[in-house]
């Protein structure tokens, strides 16, 4: 099979060649489902869900297909069906998006517990800074997720972003490094954090989406320390004590 995921993308890829009518994943769960079961036992297993938000889950930490095959599937418009072996149902099916999609303003909820965060203190806000700190992340082969940058009133910035957590000491040792560098002050990290992400292609056509989310995380008085968004996802970085009930 074709490496990591090599199963699943082979599957995907025989079907193409072999132009089946869509490809069926047989596994140890009934489907896709709206937020991972063990946390979340009030999740709905979702019928159907676009290629899109199944690759968003899947780069947010969500245990769902591997993300090779539905890139695959999707180049390829081969509908794939996520089904239990042990059990007849109906499964979920991933296919390309279609306008009945969009009325489902979120589609699931993804929880990633497997990041630390990295701050660099007081870095010189000038031009190219940035880019020589994060040059030298990149240098590293270390993949940064969120950043955000917070300006100060004494001509520095404050820099944080997050990576996954196997990759934290071998990036700290990089990025002091670069901080002293640049002539940064000091960089602390936070290894107690989570990514807590929803996900939905009806957020294309429906506003006030973020503004529910930070809502419900306030009514559970669960502080943001980071947000990203996207086309079809919003992701908050939250204290990770808190996390599972933020889902």
């Amino acid at each position: 099979t074709w490496g990591r995921g090599g199963s699943d993308l082979t599957a995907v890829a025989l079907a193409k060649a072999l132009r089946a009518k869509r490809c069926e994943i047989y596994t140890d769960v009934d489907g896709i489902y709206t937020a991972d079961p063990r946390i979340c036992p009030d999740a709905r297993k979702l019928d159907v869900v676009s290629y899109d938000e199944i690759l968003e889950f899947a780069s947010l930490g969500a245990q769902v297909m591997h993300s090779r095959s539905i890139e695959v599937g999707k180049k390829f418009d081969v509908p794939i069906v996520v089904r239990n072996s042990n059990f007849n149902g109906q499964g979920t099916l991933i296919t390309k998006e279609n306008r009945k999609m969009e009325e489902v303003v979120v589609s699931g909820v993804a929880l990633n517990e497997n990041e630390a965060k990295v701050t660099i203190f007081k870095v010189p806000d000038r031009p190219g800074v940035a880019a020589k700190i994060f040059k030298r992340i990149a240098d590293g082969n270390i993949n940064v997720d969120m950043i955000i940058q917070n300006k100060t009133e004494t001509r520095t910035t404050d820099i944080s972003f997050t990576v996954a957590k196997s990759d934290l000491a071998r990036t700290l040792r990089v990025v002091r490094e670069a901080a002293s560098a640049v002539g940064a002050r000091h960089v602390s990290c936070d290894e107690h954090i989570a990514k807590v992400s929803v996900v939905g292609v009806g957020m294309r056509s429906h506003s006030g989406v973020a503004s529910r989310m930070f809502g419900a995380l306030a009514k559970r008085k669960i502080n943001i320390e980071m947000i990203s968004t996207s086309e079809i996802k919003i992701s908050c970085v939250v204290d990770g004590k808190r996390a599972k009930d933020a889902v």
